[in-house]
């Protein structure tokens, strides 16, 4: 087993380079990652198959919360490796991080636009039949795909974004 390097003894890199993208570096990388937020307070310790393509979900659901990072890669895909070096992470921070603990669905799962309906659309959808409530959650997911994008757009990003299109009609967005 390698050995883990403390999460302290890492080099903090932003979230996003001068060019608004994050680091083609990580792309189709193997490793464990630590998110801090603006404060550099470490908010989320998760780890991947390609570190990138989760730090671009994370930024999408998260994007305040998303501004330095640490990142150790591996070789080869190994589990036990990946789970040992988070939590050596996570006891290291002394505290548990908020995404790893009660905010975990909000950096794990696709975002939930039923949450943003307005009260009237929440009644239309709770009276709708299938295609009515259809028509709300997609209508629901595109304005927060909208208000996701922009607030992406005020950070910097460059990056294409592109939701699941068959998602939003579920009224859930994710990355494609």
């Amino acid at each position: 087993m390698t050995d883990t390097p403390t999460l302290a003894s890492l080099e903090s890199i932003a979230y996003l380079d001068s060019t608004g993208q994050i680091p083609d570096s990580l792309q189709g990388q193997v490793g464990v990652y630590g998110i801090f937020d603006q404060a550099q307070v470490l908010q989320y310790v998760g780890y991947s198959r390609d570190v990138y393509l989760s730090l671009k979900q994370h930024l999408v659901r998260q994007p305040q919360k998303c501004h330095w990072l640490k990142v150790q890669t591996i070789d080869r895909p190994n589990r036990t490796i990946l789970e040992a070096m988070r939590t050596a992470w996570i006891a290291e921070n002394g505290s548990l991080p908020p995404g790893n603990g009660p905010e975990e669905g909000r950096w794990n799962q696709p975002i939930d636009a039923r949450s943003t309906m307005a009260p009237e659309e929440q009644e239309q959808f709770s009276r709708g039949d299938q295609i009515i409530q259809g028509k709300l959650l997609k209508q629901a997911a595109r304005r927060l795909e909208t208000e996701i994008l922009a607030e992406l757009q005020t950070r910097g990003v460059t990056m294409e974004i592109r939701f699941n299109p068959k998602l939003k009609e579920t009224g859930l967005l994710d990355l494609k």
